[in-house]
């Protein structure tokens, strides 16, 4: 097997291990999963750390969310498109969330670019969400990349939050984002607050 053939089994072997033991997972079940030698690991990896580094980076690759979001219809209206979107980000934040706490401390322990990496996935997933909503923008109360971080707190609140609490599908976010949660009444007036707070002009010092 290539080296980097021989790299991705054992990433793709650690993966899994890592949403069931955490980064307690040993060298040795590594190694029975992907069915090789434990030594066959440090002839690939210099250390434990690094394998388990690999593999949450790995893991936490936002590039099929991204294409995926990519490949949402243009043609559907502004909610649908959102609703599909907020469903893929959920389900990727879901994926992960085991893996979270580990990325944590494996990021901060041993990769000091780590952290850079995961910050960077995340303005990633911003800037498509963005994209997705521009055509839109004349709808919105506010500007397409407020209303994008938005939807991804939403979505990062709905998976990472601390109660326990049933997880809500992508419609029903943005249902909530779009409707908010009072119900309609006859003669009610649309209300005028904005849901962020308006951002003085950095440009020229503000208003």
């Amino acid at each position: 097997m290539a080296p980097e053939d021989r790299r991705a089994a054992l990433i793709a072997a650690t993966i899994p291990l890592l949403h069931e033991h955490g980064l307690d997972v040993s060298t040795k079940q590594i190694a029975q999963a992907a069915g090789v030698a434990e030594g066959t690991i440090f002839g690939v990896f210099p250390d434990k750390r690094s394998l388990l580094t690999a593999a949450i980076v790995h893991a936490f690759d936002p590039a099929p969310t991204l294409d995926a979001i990519a490949a949402i219809d243009p043609g559907l209206d502004l909610r649908a498109r959102l609703s599909a979107a907020a469903t893929l980000i959920i389900g990727r934040f879901a994926g992960n969330a085991r893996l979270m706490s580990a990325a944590r401390l494996a990021h901060h322990a041993a990769d000091p670019d780590g952290m850079a990496r995961m910050h960077k996935a995340r303005e990633g997933l911003l800037t498509a969400l963005t994209a997705l909503i521009e055509q839109d923008a004349a709808l919105l109360r506010q500007p397409p990349a407020a209303v994008a971080r938005l939807v991804l707190l939403f979505c990062g609140a709905n998976t990472y939050g601390p109660f326990g609490d049933r997880s809500y599908t992508g419609d029903e976010l943005v249902s909530l984002l779009f409707d908010g949660v009072l119900a309609a009444s006859a003669g009610a007036e649309t209300s005028a607050v904005p849901l962020i707070a308006a951002q003085p002009d950095q440009t020229d010092g503000g208003a």
